[in-house]
C-alpha cells in the first residue's frame, strides 16, 4: 500500500486501483470537490510522474485515451486547478510522491498494462441524476433525458420555446467547451438528423459560458451523457469495416467531388468541408477522407 495525504488531497494505491480523494483545502476547484472519490484501475493507467519545484511539486496520471468519459468530453480542456488527475504536494512530501511513483510504474511493468487507446470506458464517469446551473441555463441529466432549462439572462431567440428535453437516443454528440479570453465557452448537444451551425447564445441544445465559477461543472454533466454514448473507438471500428459509402449517416454529405471538375468547384468543396468539420458535423477521419478525395481530382 502507497499513500500520499496533502492538503491538496489524498492519493491512495493498493497495487490494483488508485483512489483520488479532493482535499478539503479552500484552493481544491468545485469541480474536484464536486466529482468527489475516484477510483482508477491500474489498466487505466498509461503512467506516473512527480514534478518537483522549489516550494512544491506536482503528482500528474496519465490516463489511457479513451478511459475516461470526463477527459474524453473535455478534450484536454481542463485546467489544471480543475483536473482531477493531479496532486499539489509539499515539500517536505517529495520522497514520499517519489514512492507512490515507483510502486505505480512497478505495478504497471508487473502486470504489462498497454498504454495503448482504450476501446471502452474504464471509468464510470459521473453519477446521475445530476443538474448543474451556470451561464444562460441549467442542464440536468437523469442518465435518459437531458432537461435545458433558461434564465433570465438567456437570449430570447433561444428561450422563447421554453424547456427543452432531449432523449439520450437523440443525441449524436456532447462537447463542453470552457470560456477563453473574450471566447464564451460552451456545453453543447449534437441531435441526430438535426445539425445546427448556430452559436451557442442562439442554439436550443447549447448552454453559453460565460467563465464562471460553476462553468467547470457543466463537465461533468457532458462526461455523465458522454459514457452512455458510444464509444469513439467503436464508431472508428465501424468506419474501418464498413465501405466508405455506408460509414456516413444521411444528414453527412458524401466525400465525392462535385460534378463540375474546375479548380474553382473544388476549392468551394473544400471550403464546404471545412466549414462542416468546424460545426461538428463531419468527423475528424470523415473531414480527411473527404478532403482527400477532393484534393485527388485537383
Amino acid at each position: 500500500m502507497a499513500e500520499i495525504i496533502q492538503r491538496d488531497g489524498t492519493w491512495t494505491f493498493d497495487g490494483e486501483t488508485l483512489r483520488l480523494v479532493p482535499g478539503r483545502d479552500k484552493n481544491v476547484s468545485l469541480l474536484r470537490r464536486s466529482l468527489g472519490e475516484l477510483a482508477v484501475p491500474l489498466g487505466a493507467l498509461a503512467g506516473i510522474a512527480f514534478e518537483q519545484g522549489k516550494k512544491s511539486g506536482r503528482l500528474r496520471l496519465r490516463l489511457r485515451d479513451g478511459a475516461d468519459p470526463l477527459l474524453q468530453a473535455a478534450g484536454g480542456k481542463l485546467g489544471e486547478a480543475a483536473d482531477p488527475y493531479q496532486l499539489t504536494v509539499e515539500s517536505d512530501r517529495y520522497g514520499v510522491a517519489e514512492y507512490v511513483v515507483d510502486e505505480v510504474r512497478n505495478a504497471l511493468l508487473i502486470e504489462q498494462v498497454p498504454t495503448a487507446p482504450c476501446d471502452s470506458y474504464l471509468l464510470p464517469g459521473p453519477p446521475v441524476p445530476l443538474s448543474v446551473s451556470a451561464g444562460d441555463g441549467t442542464a440536468s441529466f437523469d442518465g435518459e433525458h437531458i432537461r435545458l432549462e433558461w434564465n433570465w439572462k438567456t437570449e430570447e431567440a433561444k428561450s422563447a420555446a421554453g424547456t427543452r428535453t432531449l432523449a439520450l437516443s437523440e443525441v449524436a454528440a456532447v462537447e463542453w467547451q470552457p470560456a477563453a479570453g473574450l471566447e464564451n465557452g460552451y456545453l453543447r448537444f449534437t441531435v441526430r438528423h438535426a445539425p445546427t451551425k448556430a452559436p451557442p447564445k442562439y442554439d436550443p441544445n447549447s448552454v453559453e459560458l460565460w467563465g464562471f465559477k460553476k462553468d467547470p461543472l457543466m463537465a461533468l454533466v457532458a462526461a455523465a451523457v458522454q459514457v452512455r454514448l458510444p464509444h469513439p473507438a467503436a464508431a472508428v471500428a465501424e468506419s474501418a469495416e464498413a465501405p466508405p459509402a455506408l460509414t456516413k449517416s444521411a444528414s453527412v454529405p458524401a466525400p465525392a467531388a462535385p460534378a463540375e471538375d474546375d479548380h474553382d468547384a473544388l476549392l468551394r468543396r473544400l471550403r464546404e468541408l471545412g466549414e462542416l468539420h468546424q460545426a461538428g458535423i463531419l468527423t475528424d477521419e470523415e473531414f480527411s477522407l473527404a478532403k482527400q478525395a477532393v484534393l485527388k481530382r485537383m
